[in-house]
């Protein structure tokens, strides 16, 4: 029943991350997005990593993808049903991405032992463990990425929506 659960979840990764790429309307690219980081957090549940299960929803579902939405929605103008012009080049990035695919694919399955590790993991790695670390020794980087993106989305409504400059 597990593997059952599992495949039906990662073909919803990927087909909705095919509908980030390939949909037309900006709007349910943003959507597909959150769906895909759902499936992705569904997944790692059910590899019983449930630390970044959670990081995966509250972080990337909940904050990254409606994040998203909004900056879309705030920055947007006019009709958003062809907001998502297609490209020219897709050919190309499917060649790029295809080969990459082949050559890291090539290079697990030809390696035997790249499931090994050196030393044992001993560390806990639990969630108190991994919220104790990033709450003592990793609290500067930890709140200086939380600013940076908020910068950064800031930065972004305000290139979106022009400076109007009065002369």
């Amino acid at each position: 029943m597990g593997n059952v659960i599992f495949f039906i979840f990662a073909i919803l990764a990927i087909a909705s991350a095919w509908g980030v790429v390939s949909s037309k309307n900006i709007m349910h690219s943003a959507l597909y997005l959150a769906l895909s980081f759902s499936g992705v957090a569904v997944l790692y549940v059910l590899m019983n990593a449930d630390y970044l299960a959670a990081v995966q929803l509250l972080i990337y579902t909940g904050g990254i993808a409606i994040m998203v939405v909004f900056a879309v929605t705030l920055t947007l103008r006019g009709d958003i049903s062809d907001s998502n012009p297609e490209n020219s080049s897709w050919g190309w990035g499917a060649l790029v991405s295809t080969l990459l695919f082949i050559t890291i694919a090539f290079v697990i399955l030809t390696n035997a032992d790249w499931r090994i590790f050196a030393t044992p993991w001993t560390s806990g790695g639990s969630a108190a463990d991994i919220s104790l670390l990033l709450l003592t020794k990793f609290m500067i980087p930890f709140e200086a990425v939380a600013i940076l993106l908020t910068m950064a989305l800031v930065g972004a409504v305000i290139l979106a929506k022009g400076v109007k400059v009065s002369k």
